[in-house]
């Protein structure tokens, strides 16, 4: 058996890592998994970086920043693997929450209009609105930061924006430390099961199938142990199947509920799973069905036109400058080729590109593969932009300056 460490964070997108190890599918690859629970994302970068394990679960963006040096020295990260697609949402306190749409369905279905009544909500409150994120690069950050631009807000001038553990935002927004906060589940069902608070905005809605999470490897460890990352992901794609299995969330449900996993009890984890979430207390749950994806559609296919979207808006906000090199090792960061390597001959399709346009997918879309079709969903940016990777620069552009 080959041992391989991985860090995590007590996240429901984590299920695919949990599932490998609990449910036999890394050891029948012959790895022994052992999974390291964490509190931030801070301390599962160093906990890679630095090489107490050999793998995360880590945030997309900030793979990509540790790899530009932006988030500390650099280091080069490697991503072959999505853990999954879409899975957080954004939730407000009822008092500000109060300042949008009276109808909370509502606000949901038009992320539009939110948007708007986000922006003049601002300056009615009773400060500068608090909102708790994750990660300065995440993607939950970089979702709010498009979706609040749309509407004119400057993000690093008119809300201040807190980085705070995904496990602690309940409590922030229990002691009135922040206004709101976007991260991944169980947390927001949690703050409305505790009725502290509203969903105003799933990021499902806001682009239809965002990147989230990814498998995350050094790239010199990838590059030195070839075979073992080959049967690790084979043993992760085939628990992103058995996530992804309506008949197994029951089953996948509790055993997130675990006190070494997430620890929160299985009929809110449940919410997320099936795309049924209560987005305030005594409302009847929205239907998502597309609110978490851990297999279908390419799920776990490693774009790299994804990777230079979430470039592009590292440009757009100033967090990074525009350089071809930073570009280039940008989108090396998402390895499609050792994804295909390591799935070559196995049952899962794989799309015959590593780049597409993003956002073009109004309706599912059957494509070319390996193994016959392969069919693609709707990936459309809520504000009805489409980012073409070869065109960067035009696309940057074409945002307004926010006021």
């Amino acid at each position: 058996m080959t041992p391989i460490s991985v860090a995590f964070l007590p996240l429901t997108d984590s299920a695919v890592l949990i599932a490998a190890k609990a449910m036999g599918f890394a050891e029948a690859e012959g790895i022994d998994l052992g999974l390291v629970r964490d509190t931030s994302w801070a301390n599962v970068r160093d906990r890679l970086v630095y090489g107490q394990v050999q793998a995360a679960h880590m945030l997309a963006p900030l793979a990509i920043a540790v790899t530009l040096g932006l988030s500390q020295h650099p280091a080069a990260i490697a991503a072959p693997f999505k853990l999954g697609v879409n899975g957080n949402a954004l939730t407000l306190s009822s008092e500000l929450a109060a300042a949008l749409d009276p109808v909370p369905r509502s606000r949901i279905l038009d992320p539009t209009a939110t948007a708007h009544d986000f922006a003049a909500a601002i300056g009615l409150h009773r400060r500068k609105p608090v909102i708790g994120i994750v990660h300065r690069f995440s993607s939950h950050a970089i979702m709010l930061r498009y979706w609040l631009g749309f509407a004119g807000v400057n993000p690093d001038r008119d809300v201040t924006l807190r980085v705070l553990p995904p496990s602690l935002m309940v409590e922030a927004l229990h002691a009135g430390e922040i206004d709101g906060f976007i991260a991944g589940e169980p947390w927001s069902s949690v703050a409305v099961a505790e009725g502290l608070g509203e969903i105003v905005a799933i990021g499902a809605n806001i682009w239809q199938r965002g990147v989230e999470k990814v498998l995350a490897l050094r790239q010199d460890w990838m590059e030195a142990n070839p075979e073992t990352v080959d049967r690790l992901l084979r043993a992760l794609d085939r628990a992103a199947a058995w996530c992804d299995d309506p008949a197994n969330r029951p089953a996948l449900a509790e055993l997130l509920s675990q006190p070494h996993h997430i620890g929160q009890p299985a009929e809110i984890i449940t919410q997320a799973l099936s795309g049924q979430l209560p987005i305030a207390r005594g409302e009847e749950p929205i239907e998502s069905p597309d609110f978490l994806l851990f297999h279908r559609e390419a799920a776990n296919f490693p774009w790299r036109s994804q990777a230079l979207w979430i470039y592009s808006q590292f440009v757009r906000w100033g967090l990074a400058k525009a350089d071809a090199s930073a570009e280039a090792a940008a989108a090396n960061v998402f390895r499609s080729d050792i994804y295909r390597r390591a799935l070559a001959g196995g049952p899962t399709p794989m799309p015959g590109a590593s780049m597409k346009l993003e956002g073009a997918l109004r309706a599912p879309l059957a494509v070319g593969s390996d193994r016959g079709t392969l069919t693609l969903g709707p990936d459309r940016f809520f504000d009805g932009r489409i980012f073409d990777p070869a065109e960067i620069h035009d696309y940057i552009a074409g945002f307004e300056p926010t006021r």
